[in-house]
């Protein structure tokens, strides 16, 4: 089984936008869905409730979704996505130690421990001349090799600010807190992130002209 292609790569084979983005954010859904209804769903089916609090029920529920996710993506593409299978493999060590221990801290850490990793994974990357983040956007937008090493090294800073950001909140608030802001606060400030880029976006894509030529 191999890796991603490139990001240019012609035989890249890329899921649609709206596929990829289900794949990627279903699993964070069903976190936040069990972790809000644990105890309503724990009631309907009592061989739960071995499990404990909703948060680690959310837990349980969002290792199986984030291994059926991707399961899914290697099925369809034949081939392992580089930063879902690296979330997942943290997501799964660190639920894994949740249940085990039965100490929420684990969990609590995972998104500090994925955002560390994948600023160091996408700024190392680019020491070693890749570009690792057109493996995560390539199929909604193309860029010039110029346009993904500075948007590379723009995420891969960026992705640190959400580590801090994410220890300043589960360090001061609630965990239900910490799941809602988990879950509807991130997501507002990577898009208002994301929408700052759009002109390093339009300045670096690659139009069909440059690729048919």
């Amino acid at each position: 089984m191999e890796f991603e292609k490139d990001p240019n790569d012609p035989a890249r084979k890329e899921l649609s936008p709206l596929l990829k983005l289900a794949l990627e954010l279903g699993p964070l859904g069903i976190f936040f869905l069990f972790n809000s209804r644990g105890e309503q769903i724990a009631a309907s089916f009592p061989v739960l409730q071995a499990i404990g609090e909703p948060i680690f029920l959310a837990t349980a529920a969002f290792m199986v979704a984030i291994t059926i996710s991707l399961t899914v993506s290697l099925w369809l593409t034949k081939r392992l996505p580089v930063m879902p299978l690296v979330s997942g493999v943290v997501v799964l060590v660190f639920g894994a130690l949740t249940l085990w221990l039965h100490d929420e801290l684990f969990i609590k850490l995972k998104p500090t421990i994925v955002n560390c990793l994948f600023g160091s994974v996408l700024l190392a990357g680019l020491l070693f001349g890749k570009s690792l983040l057109g493996y995560v956007f390539d199929s909604a937008f193309k860029l010039t090799d110029e346009g993904w090493r500075k948007l590379t090294f723009r995420w891969g800073v960026f992705f640190f600010v959400l580590a801090a950001i994410n220890e300043i909140v589960w360090r001061n608030f609630s965990t239900d807190f910490w799941v809602n802001f988990k879950v509807f606060g991130v997501m507002p400030i990577t898009l208002i992130f994301t929408l700052t880029q759009l002109p390093l976006i339009q300045k670096h894509a690659v139009v069909e002209e440059e690729k048919e030529a």
